[in-house]
């Protein structure tokens, strides 16, 4: 049996060790905290929502072990503002097959006591760059699953495909219960965006908490120094509910009501910070000579943003034990580790990276193009409208970034997409959306609701 060491009980880290185990090598994982420690006193690293492709590998490794206890997102509300408080336009867009956010402190907790219980071994300690040495003179492979941790400076930036240098918005999560699960008029349980031009974003994604259950995990994406950058300096948990408590009654009044009852779910539920968009190369070289290999945020750390983070990880231990397994009895040297993340980043990393980009970039004019082409979408499961039809293949492009990403980064790409979906000349397309988004602008400058579609009361009565 091959030796493989991984190091960092996140989830990536995790999900490589029991795929590895799964297929007979022999599997050591390290971890800086025993899974009470995870459970009990840690903060939760990310919201970790993954859609259908990243939740398969769960499934196939037999850890889904909240499927029937988490609540089910089944799509994405939007609202894109042109200015705070002035509601542009909405879609409302279902997902072929459901997403799901656990809380990572109840995965890790559960995940390292079934590894042992299948057959992996597990040190607790906090691995140092000359241990991570001795590690990798002990084992034929070493992977580095640490985050963002001092141990992913072991791998240049790659500055090729590291579009930013610095991070792009200040970054606040918090898992809070109170508010319902649902939304009026939306038929279906979503993350819920509000898009702020120039400011950032705010969105609530339903969870599954590791005390509470079925909740919620807010973030706020704050442009630095604009209107939404109001975390800075908060020292806990209960004060950046408070923040943004006021910051959804002043900018987001509509989910005002909805809000108001949030309250911290656990004293450690909540991050305050930023992330630096980086891809990192896949080779980090020890004292020693001795080599390496990255994975999950070590390897590519992505803005929130796109909820891609834990879905970017899942593809990528996947990847990494498919190529672990080809590889047979070969050793792992520096250019098996290229082309194992060349692979990955050619069909999972690339695409992503680049929809996440894009979504930090805020409204290219693909995207601008698509959102005013199906505006008119209320995200009813009998809604066979064309604005619709184009309002599922935006959201589906969260599960894979591969589907959409190429489209929406050319206009005239979008332009013939638009065409296919609709059976109209994009200008027709724009033109139509163009007239509601119009009616509901002029119905606000009267101090009147915009009206955006919604769905009728029936359709949202099992959600309320």
């Amino acid at each position: 049996m091959r030796k493989i060491a991984i190091v960092g009980s996140g989830q990536a880290g995790l999900l490589a060790a029991h795929a590895l185990v799964k297929t007979g090598y022999d599997v050591t994982l390290y971890s800086d905290r025993t899974p009470e420690q995870w459970l009990n006193e840690s903060k939760p690293t990310g919201t970790a929502a993954r859609f259908d492709m990243a939740l398969e590998f769960e499934r196939e490794l037999g850890l889904a072990f909240w499927e029937d206890a988490a609540p089910r997102g089944e799509g994405a509300h939007l609202t894109a503002c042109a200015a705070p408080g002035n509601r542009l336009l909405t879609l409302a867009g279902r997902l072929e097959r459901p997403f799901m956010a656990i809380d990572l402190r109840l995965q890790s907790h559960r995940w390292m006591l079934e590894l042992e219980a299948r057959g992996g071994k597990i040190v607790i300690e906090a691995v140092t760059v000359p241990r991570l040495d001795e590690i990798a003179a002990e084992n034929d492979l070493t992977v580095v699953a640490a985050g963002r941790a001092d141990l992913c400076r072991l791998f240049e930036r790659d500055a090729a495909r590291s579009v930013h240098a610095d991070a792009q918005r200040n970054v606040v999560m918090m898992c809070v219960t109170g508010p319902k699960l649902g939304f009026d008029g939306v038929p279906l349980l979503p993350v819920k965006f509000n898009l702020f031009a120039g400011i950032g974003e705010a969105f609530w994604v339903p969870y599954h908490h590791k005390d509470v259950g079925p909740s919620w995990n807010c973030l706020f994406e704050a442009i630095p120094g604009g209107p939404l950058d109001r975390f800075q300096g908060a020292k806990s948990g209960e004060e950046i509910v408070a923040i943004a408590k006021d910051l959804v009654k002043e900018l987001i009044p509509w989910d005002h009501d909805w809000f108001k009852t949030a309250e911290l779910s656990d004293k450690h539920g909540w991050q305050n910070g930023r992330v630096v968009p980086t891809v990192r190369k896949p080779v980090g070289r020890l004292p020693s000579g001795r080599i390496v290999t990255p994975l999950g945020d070590t390897a590519m750390s992505l803005d929130p943003v796109g909820g891609q983070g834990a879905n970017s990880g899942n593809k990528m231990a996947r990847n990494l034990v498919e190529c672990v397994v080809a590889h047979g009895e070969r050793p792992f040297d520096a250019d098996w580790m290229t082309r194992t993340f060349d692979r990955f980043y050619a069909r999972h990393g690339g695409p992503t990276d680049r929809f996440n980009n894009l979504l930090l970039a805020g409204a290219p004019a693909g995207v601008f193009h698509l959102l005013f082409a199906q505006y008119g979408s209320d995200g009813r499961a009998d809604n066979r409208s064309r604005q619709q039809a184009l309002a599922n293949a935006f959201v589906n492009n969260f599960n894979d970034p591969a589907q959409l990403t190429s489209v929406v980064e050319d206009v005239g790409r979008v332009r013939a997409f638009i065409r296919q979906k609709t059976g109209r000349p994009w200008p027709l397309a724009l033109a139509a959306g163009g007239v509601g988004v119009g009616i509901a602008q002029v119905r606000q400058r009267l101090g009147l609701p915009p009206q955006h579609p919604a769905a009728p009361a029936q359709a949202v009565g099992a959600l309320a």
